[in-house]
């Protein structure tokens, strides 16, 4: 994954980035020698970041796609779910961040008791609790070892509303062994108002458990007032769409909700236009939105965190003062 020269050399904060999308690719390469599967046209850990990253805009769905290629090799595995939390805080701390939330589907690294079982995999004995179980082992031994602070955040699917109920379950369960939020995350554009889901987050929120959405980065507006009018969002995960709605645009100022801004997976999403200079983020900057940069997914990505910063400050004109106002802006 290529890396940027550094442009801000203070701590950092992430709050928007995925497990299954933070993998090294000599992991995955790993086991899958031990697992004697083969990835056509793939040699070396280069020629999986080449198969794997986005490197030009695309659409969401383009971009999910790319999970298919190396989640059946990790998913299932013990020693793999445990390694990558692990591996993910020393990349975390490589990228000089001080403070992490990191969000994950329990049921995308399982194979058993869900359904369906992801990734065509045949039933094992790795259960969603389990996984969640092991990731925080190696998040905790991460913090250990490479001095960052990590929690988690568990993510229902939006194209899998039957997994909502157990995902909220295991929140409540973790709630105090790294886990601080729930999280609705895939295809914006479908299952928004699942009765599975308003179900998981009311009582997310009956528990006291805190709660973002991923709207308005392929979906429009609208979907950002489904997620903080319905779902009760505290946070949103990109919502560049949603200043096309002035209105609610001007409500969410006031109410200083937090926005998870990831720059260049905007482009790679084709959420937003490719050119940087008419980023929302520019927008939300002048209006003293209350937002934070995060990375998203540096694997499919093909970029690290240090990418995105490096973007914003030349093409949105960010300064040192303002790269230290979104670190700070946390909920």
């Amino acid at each position: 994954m290529e890396k940027s020269t550094k442009v801000f050399n203070k701590p950092k904060v992430e709050l928007h980035i995925h497990l299954d999308g933070s993998i090294r690719p000599e992991t995955i390469l790993y086991f899958a020698k031990k697992k004697q599967l083969r990835l056509p046209g793939v040699e070396s850990a280069e020629d999986l970041r080449r198969q794997i990253a986005c490197t030009k805009a695309g659409s969401l769905m383009e971009f999910l796609s790319k999970f298919e290629i190396f989640m059946p090799i990790v998913a299932g595995d013990r020693e793999a779910v445990k390694r990558i939390a692990y591996e993910f805080v020393e990349m975390e701390a490589n990228e000089g961040v001080i403070y992490t939330e990191v969000r994950y589907t329990p049921q995308l690294f399982a194979n058993c008791k869900i359904d369906p079982i992801p990734w065509g995999q045949e039933e094992g004995d790795l259960s969603p609790d389990e996984v969640v179980d092991l990731v925080n082992q190696g998040l905790k031994e991460g913090e250990k070892d490479f001095n960052v602070k990590v929690k988690s955040i568990l993510c229902c699917m939006r194209l899998t509303p039957g997994w909502s109920s157990d995902v909220v379950q295991l929140c409540k369960k973790y709630r105090n062994d790294t886990v601080v939020a729930i999280d609705l995350a895939g295809d914006g554009l479908k299952n928004e108002a699942h009765p599975d889901h308003l179900k998981a987050f009311k009582e997310a929120e009956q528990c006291g458990i805190h709660r973002t959405v991923h709207a308005g980065e392929a979906g429009p507006a609208s979907e950002v007032r489904e997620a903080v009018d319905v779902l009760n969002a505290e946070r949103i995960g990109h919502g560049y769409h949603a200043i096309e709605d002035p209105e609610l645009y001007s409500r969410l100022l006031k109410m200083d909700m937090h926005f998870e801004m990831c720059p260049w997976c905007s482009y790679i999403t084709g959420a937003c236009d490719a050119d940087f200079t008419k980023h929302p983020l520019i927008q939300f900057k002048k209006d003293g939105a209350n937002y934070s940069i995060s990375c998203d997914g540096p694997l499919p990505n093909g970029k690290h965190l240090d990418n995105d910063y490096a973007i914003v400050q030349k093409y949105m004109g960010f300064t040192e003062e303002d790269f230290m106002r979104a670190v700070i802006t946390l909920f």
